[in-house]
């Protein structure tokens, strides 16, 4: 559990400061994390590491970095401001990208 902490904390501390460095009307942040992170885990994966290197960096670091919960919050305030092709748009890429860059991940090892 140790690992995980120090995982999630630099993970947290990392999501932060890059959300803060792209910060942009439209939620490119988050989506950047949410592909970076993708494309991340599933190179950590591939990699079959070490069950503590997989608690330090796909559970702990890369678990705090993606944040699905302010894809979700990000999409509702969306929705409030009624700007619908951006909802469609931003739900939908994430999905796909999210999907796509965790593939590449993947097979790139």
């Amino acid at each position: 559990m140790i690992l995980v902490g120090i995982g999630g904390f630099l993970g947290a501390i990392s999501r932060f400061y890059l959300g803060k460095l792209l910060a942009h009307p439209y939620p490119w942040a988050t989506f950047i994390i949410n592909c970076t992170g993708s494309f991340a885990l599933g190179l950590v994966f591939a990699l079959h590491l070490h069950d503590w290197l997989w608690q330090l960096i796909g559970i702990g670091f890369l678990g705090a970095y993606t944040t699905f919960s302010t894809f979700g919050f990000e999409s509702l305030q969306l929705i409030e401001q009624q700007k619908w092709g951006q909802v469609i748009g931003y739900i939908a890429s994430t999905l796909l990208f999210g999907i796509l860059f965790a593939t590449i991940g993947f097979i790139a090892v």
